[in-house]
C-alpha cells in the first residue's frame, strides 16, 4: 500500500500532472469567458440585426400530448437556439486557442531557429603541411 501512495505522491507532484491540473483550471475559467463575450456582447446586436431575436429564445414547441382525458403532457421544446448560442461559443474558443498554439509555435521556432554558422576553423598545422605537399606534387 505504501508504495502505491509513494507512486501517486511522485505522479502528483511532477509537473505533468501539475501542468495539466493548471491547464483544465485556465480552460474551465477562459471558457466562462468566451461563453460571456458570445452571450453578452455579440449575440444581442446580433439578434438586434436579425429583429430582436435573443437566440436563447429560439426553439420548436412540439405539440402536447393527451394521455388521458383531462391530463395533458408538457409540450417539449426543441432549443435550437440555445444550440447555435453554444456552436458559436465553440467556434470561438476553437478560433482563440488556434492563435495561442499558432503564438506558442512560432516563439519556439525562433528558439530552435539555429544561428549564423560558425566560421570553418583553421586547418591544423598538419593539415597545412599535407596541402603543401599536395600541391607540389600536382605541380610534378
Amino acid at each position: 500500500m505504501s508504495k502505491w501512495v509513494q507512486e501517486f505522491k511522485e505522479f502528483a507532484v511532477k509537473g505533468n500532472a501539475i501542468d495539466l491540473a493548471v491547464g483544465v483550471i485556465i480552460g474551465a475559467a477562459f471558457g466562462k469567458i468566451v461563453t460571456s463575450i458570445v452571450e453578452d456582447l455579440l449575440m444581442p446586436p446580433i439578434g438586434w440585426l436579425i429583429g430582436g431575436v435573443n437566440f436563447s429564445d429560439l426553439k420548436i414547441t412540439l405539440p402536447a400530448k393527451q394521455l388521458v382525458e383531462g391530463v395533458t403532457t408538457q409540450a417539449a421544446t426543441i432549443n435550437y437556439g440555445n444550440f447555435l448560442q453554444t456552436l458559436i461559443n465553440f467556434l470561438i474558443i476553437a478560433l482563440c486557442v488556434f492563435f495561442m498554439v499558432k503564438g506558442i509555435n512560432s516563439l519556439s521556432k525562433k528558439k530552435e531557429a539555429p544561428e549564423a554558422p560558425a566560421p570553418a576553423p583553421e586547418p591544423s598545422a598538419e593539415e597545412k603541411l599535407l596541402g603543401e605537399i599536395l600541391d607540389v606534387l600536382k605541380n610534378k
